[in-house]
């Protein structure tokens, strides 16, 4: 039996039949399509959801955004279902590239559906095609091959047949998911052809949990046993694995340290007494002295980023060891770690199992207890008084404020600037999706468009997210969807006038926040080095349709967050920050370069700090 649709009306069919299941919890994997027309899928996709409304289609406002809001719904709903994203050809396209490298760096599914150039080639160039005098087999949208961890063209009707289930396959892949671009050529979509109608038959995809091979286990339970001062690293993976309450047994029963990575962050609970927080360049002070001396790490979920090893300098135990629990072959290798390969889940439950009654030393169980209290003191001290009282409000005491105000399942999001350092330090995280930072990608921009996702993949959450002033200017389009759909989030939107992270940064190499604040040039020097820039951003959000309340310190910020938690739209909390006064780092490093040769002063200064700094990396063979 067939079925005679266009290929785009074949493809909506099949990813509305498409479901997911784990561990008996069976849905359905797409939560519909964001989506912008253009000559390169109107006729086609845009025709084809509107015969299908039971896949709902979402008007969103930019193409790069679209992209960011699949991805938090996929973080939010533990790699357990998707969007799809469908542009016109060329630029439409073309802006979707920084999201699908954002989706397949975090290891998040998310499908594109970019339109293309005729595949007949008939009328080329068409608007917007990129001609090379090499082949006409190309156009924009073999950019994505590189970002995507799945990538077709789809020339002819009946190669959708066999693309499309390769497409579920990577997307529900635990080990391999990531952004899958399916290139549609314009004319294509609308060309009709008989599909089977198998093909649209409901299909549920089982994500399983891979055991570990019991050799490897039986080898991580020696090592674990013989570890003196052995040390947890949690990251993404642990959570998406559903595995939080079998690591908190886990390390209840056996006492291992947990420290996080930023995708592991919530993990566990801040408060439980073998928490040492985050772990790394931006980590707490203790968590690094934990690194310092582990003679053995244990990884899971966490695929090890500069930032997790302070550039390679963490780890300074002579005889360090590494175990890595992860579902991806490519990160259990890492640092030439013992591999055990499987679901977090399943591999702590039959690493509980044979490990038996083990537990670290007394006194070292102690020791991480009394520094889990220790840190927790400091934070409340910073929550409560910033780096000092002179206005305007620090980023720390708008942290804590937060912080303080959120219920334990609320959602708070944010992926750049200052402020990934301060939170992955500060934040008392109170459940797997209390903490949601895009730290892999690191994109300014993903804020808002996320702060739409994460509340479409859980309503019942409230979501909270933290902009600022740099990552607001580049993208705050979503406001205007989150508006037209009723989806109701708060944006606390931090502005200091400047791009404080990389402001500090240039400091710390003896540049001196060149090109980092928003002022205007002055005639005499030819710098930016003026006064800054009257931009009224409380304004420009408001013009958007959000809900707008101004706070400038602690008293007014928490009546902000009562009014906006009762607000009937998206409401934007517009607050100005110090610049300067920051949460400082402590002993660990993150590797930039330094001009090597250089007038300046202060940059020589730099240089030779970072050529001392270079000593303490290692190589893990």
């Amino acid at each position: 039996m067939t079925k005679r649709l266009t290929v785009a009306q074949a493809t909506i069919m099949f990813l509305k039949n498409q479901y997911i299941e784990r561990d008996g919890i069976e849905e359905p994997y797409f939560g519909g399509c964001f989506g912008i027309f253009g000559h390169g899928n109107v006729a086609g996709l845009g025709q084809a959801l509107q015969e299908n409304p039971d896949f709902r289609y979402y008007q969103c406002r930019n193409e790069q955004s679209m992209v960011h809001t699949a991805v938090a719904y996929a973080k939010v709903k533990n790699r357990l279902g998707a969007f799809v994203c469908t542009t016109s050809i060329g630029p439409g396209a073309t802006n979707m590239i920084t999201g699908a490298a954002l989706a397949t760096i975090n290891r998040l599914p998310v499908l594109l559906l970019p339109g293309d150039i005729f595949a007949t080639r008939e009328p080329n160039p068409v608007l917007q095609q990129l001609e090379s005098a090499a082949s006409q087999d190309i156009s924009v949208n073999d950019c994505f091959k590189p970002v995507s961890k799945y990538w077709d063209r789809i020339n002819r009707p009946e190669q959708l047949i066999y693309s499309l289930p390769e497409v579920m396959r990577v997307l529900t892949s635990q080990a391999e998911m990531g952004c899958v671009t399916l290139s549609m050529p314009q004319d294509v979509q609308t060309h009709a052809y008989d599909f089977p109608e198998s093909l649209f038959q409901k299909r549920v995809w089982h994500v399983g949990r891979p055991r570990p091979d019991l050799v490897s286990l039986q080898k991580a339970v020696e090592w674990i046993k013989s570890a003196r001062k052995p040390v947890i690293i949690a990251g993404g993976g642990a959570i998406y694995s559903d595995a939080t309450e079998t690591l908190h047994q886990f390390a209840s029963q056996t006492g291992i340290p947990v420290g996080e990575t930023f995708a592991g962050k919530g993990a566990v609970r801040y408060d439980a007494p073998y928490s040492i927080g985050g772990l790394g360049a931006t980590g707490t002070k203790y968590a690094i002295d934990v690194a310092n001396q582990a003679d053995l790490v244990i990884g899971i979920g966490t695929r090890y980023s500069d930032f997790t090893t302070a550039s390679k300098s963490i780890f300074k135990h002579p005889d360090v060891r590494f175990i890595n629990i992860n579902i991806s072959e490519f990160d259990a290798f890492k640092h030439a770690a013992l591999p055990v390969i499987g679901d977090a889940k399943a591999v702590l439950e039959e690493l509980a199992g044979l490990l038996g009654n083990h537990e670290v030393s007394a006194d070292y169980r102690q020791h991480i207890a009394h520094i889990n209290k220790a840190w927790d003191d400091e934070v409340t001290q910073i929550y409560a008084d910033g780096n000092g009282t002179v206005p305007p409000i620090d980023q720390a005491v708008v942290i804590g404020t937060l912080n303080g105000f959120m219920d334990d399942r609320d959602v708070m999001i944010n992926a750049s600037g200052s402020a990934p350092g301060d939170l992955h330090k500060l934040w008392r995280a109170t459940d797997p999706k209390n903490f949601h930072l895009e730290y892999g990608f690191s994109c300014m921009g993903y804020e808002i468009a996320a702060g739409l996702g994460a509340k479409m993949a859980d309503p019942t959450r409230e979501v909270y997210v933290l902009c600022g002033d740099g990552g607001y200017l580049m993208n705050n389009h979503e406001i205007v969807t989150a508006i037209q759909e009723g989806v109701r989030f708060t944006i606390l939107l931090l502005n200091n006038n400047g791009y404080a992270s990389i402001g500090g940064l240039s400091e710390s190499i003896g540049s001196e926040r060149f090109g980092t604040m928003y002022k205007y040039r002055e005639n005499e020097t030819g710098q930016l080095s003026g006064g800054f820039l009257p931009v009224d951003l409380a304004k420009n959000a408001e013009s958007l349709g959000a809900n707008v309340i101004r706070a400038t310190d602690r008293q007014s910020l928490e009546s902000a967050l009562a009014q906006a938690k009762n607000a009937d739209r998206t409401t934007v909390i517009y607050i100005e920050t110090s610049l300067y006064r920051t949460v400082k780092g402590y002993h660990a490093w993150w590797e930039v370069p330094v001009a090597e040769v250089s007038t300046s002063e202060s940059v020589q200064k730099a240089f030779e700090t970072y050529r001392e700094n270079k000593k303490t990396q290692r190589i893990f063979l």
